[in-house]
C-alpha cells in the first residue's frame, strides 16, 4: 500500500507522528483546509471503453476524479456519494468557532484517496495524578471505493506520544460511519463528540483498572504473542512481540505504573504508533487504516481479558 504523506499541516505542538508543516493555531477551518492542501473537490466521471468500431460503450461504472489534476482516485458505482473536503472541514467549523475544540492536523494519503482532518477537543484527563491523556477527533474522508466516512475519537497519551483507543469497555464504540451510498448527514456524525466526552471518564475507569492490575511474566508473554502472533514466531515470543516484552519498562511513561496491564496496553501502541513500519506516514497510515489499527483493537480487548484474570 502507498501510503506517503501527500500534503499535511498541523497547529500547535508537533503531532506524534512528527510529521507535517506548521502553520498558526488560530488559523479558521477554511484557511486550514488550504493549508493542508486539500482545497480541492472530486467528481464522478462516466467510463468507456472502445469496440472494434472505435464507438464508445459505457461500462456502467464511474471514476471519482480529483477536479484540480485529473486525476483518478478510485472506480466507483453511479450511486456513490461523494463527500467534499470542506464538509470534513465545515463539520468542525461549529466547535472550532465555540472553542470547544481546535483543528489540529489535517492532510492527504496516498496520493488523494484517503483525507483525514484532526481537531483536539477542549478537554482531557489525568490518570494516576500525573499521565495526562488528550482527547481528539478524527473525520476520515476517504475518496475509495470500499471505504466508508468515519467521525471517531481517537486519545493520546502525552508522556509518549501513544494513540489510544476510547474503546476500553464494549460499550464505548464511538464511531460513526457513513456508507457512500448514502448522503453524509453531519447531525449524525455530531453524536460522536458528545459520546465522546461521555465516554471519556469511562475511559478512565478501564485505564486506572488496568493501572492498578500486576502482570506476570509468563502471562504478558503470552499476551504479546498473541497480540503480534502474525509479526513472527519463536520459543518464547515472536520477534516483534519480544521488542514490545523488552521495552516494557523502558518505554516512555513506563515509570508511572510499572509491572501493570496499563504498560502492556502501552507497549503494543508504542511499536504500532512508533516502530513497526517501514516509515513514519506508513505508520500513520497504518495507525488509523490499516493492520496496527486492528492490532490495538485486539490489544485493548485481549487486555481487559487478562487485567481481569490477573
Amino acid at each position: 500500500m502507498v501510503a506517503a504523506v501527500e500534503t499535511m499541516a498541523y497547529a500547535g505542538e508537533l503531532p506524534w507522528h512528527g510529521l507535517g508543516t506548521k502553520v498558526p493555531q488560530d488559523l479558521s477551518t477554511d484557511e486550514f483546509i488550504k493549508q493542508a492542501g486539500l482545497d480541492w473537490t472530486v467528481s464522478k466521471k462516466p467510463m468507456f471503453f472502445m469496440d472494434k468500431n472505435s464507438k464508445p460503450i459505457s461500462t456502467g461504472m464511474t471514476a471519482l476524479v480529483r477536479d484540480t489534476d485529473e486525476k483518478v482516485l478510485s472506480h466507483v458505482s453511479s450511486k456513490w456519494n461523494p463527500v467534499q473536503n470542506k464538509q470534513a472541514f465545515d463539520f468542525f467549523e461549529e466547535f472550532v468557532n465555540a472553542g470547544d475544540m481546535h483543528m489540529h492536523t489535517a492532510g492527504s494519503l496516498q496520493d488523494g484517496k484517503r483525507v483525514w482532518a484532526l481537531a483536539k477537543i477542549q478537554d482531557g484527563i489525568k490518570l494516576f495524578g500525573k499521565d495526562d491523556i488528550e482527547n481528539y477527533l478524527l473525520f476520515c474522508n476517504p475518496h475509495l471505493h470500499g471505504a466508508s466516512v468515519q467521525v471517531k475519537t481517537t486519545n493520546i497519551r502525552v508522556v509518549c506520544n501513544n494513540t489510544l483507543t476510547q474503546s476500553l469497555g464494549a460499550a464505548s464504540d464511538v464511531d460513526v460511519k457513513f456508507s457512500h451510498r448514502t448522503a453524509f448527514d453531519p447531525e449524525v456524525a455530531k453524536q460522536a463528540v458528545f459520546v465522546a466526552k461521555e465516554r471519556l471518564q469511562e475511559f478512565k475507569e478501564y485505564a486506572e483498572f488496568l493501572g492498578s492490575k500486576r502482570y506476570k511474566e509468563l502471562e504478558v508473554n503470552a499476551y504479546l504473542q498473541e497480540i503480534f502472533k502474525n509479526h513472527g514466531s519463536g520459543k518464547r515470543v515472536g520477534k516483534t512481540a519480544q521488542q514490545a516484552f523488552e521495552i516494557l519498562e523502558t518505554q516512555p511513561g513506563a515509570n508511572i505504573r510499572p509491572g501493570t496491564w496499563w504498560n502492556a496496553l502501552n507497549a503494543v501502541t508504542f511499536m504500532t504508533d512508533h516502530v513497526l513500519g517501514k516509515s513514519t506516514d506508513a505508520r500513520l497510515a497504518s495507525a488509523w487504516y490499516g493492520a496496527n489499527a486492528r492490532v490495538k483493537d485486539k490489544a485493548v480487548k485481549k487486555v481487559l481479558e487478562y487485567a481481569e484474570a490477573a
